[in-house]
């Protein structure tokens, strides 16, 4: 399956999401947030236990962590260390001298903190703005939904 057509599927589950505006533009504002953070094995665990403590859609957060995927993934631990290093400074010394992320994961604690950190900062700005976009797409859904039906009854 070629990206453009993984991209229909994703949004064809996306407008398949179920709920309110409000509740599904939560889960999908805490799924790009996770998605942001270094924690890839865990991302759909973390954003559906969120979207649990969160009361918002665990659908909606699931599809949210696909933000994060193969070709975001090193830019993204990347940006994320480098904030992580930019909040910490020498509190924390890291060597910057790796070559994969699992030079980085050799590197113990230390980095996954930094790391961590960093990622939780830089979630939280696309994690806004994936709360308004859902939030104006499904109200834009839900209101074209309603006309439809309304002129589906008048017609009748």
């Amino acid at each position: 399956m070629n990206f453009r057509s993984q991209v229909k599927v994703y949004i064809k589950k996306v407008k398949k999401l179920q709920g309110d505006p409000h509740y599904v533009a939560m889960g999908m504002a805490v799924g790009v947030f996770v998605a942001i953070t270094p924690t890839i094995p865990l991302h759909t665990v973390i954003a559906i236990a969120l979207a649990i403590v969160l009361k918002c859609s665990k659908p909606a957060a699931a599809l949210g962590v696909w933000f994060s995927n193969p070709l975001t993934i090193p830019p993204l631990y990347y940006a994320s260390l480098k904030a992580g290093k930019l909040i910490y400074g020498d509190l924390i010394p890291l060597e910057m001298q790796y070559e994969s992320v699992t030079d980085l994961l050799h590197m113990g604690w230390k980095a996954a903190v930094v790391m961590l950190t960093g990622g939780v900062v830089l979630g939280i700005v696309p994690g806004i703005m994936a709360y308004y976009i859902t939030l104006k797409i499904f109200k834009s859904i839900r209101a074209r939904r309603v006309r439809s039906k309304q002129e589906k009854w008048f017609n009748e």
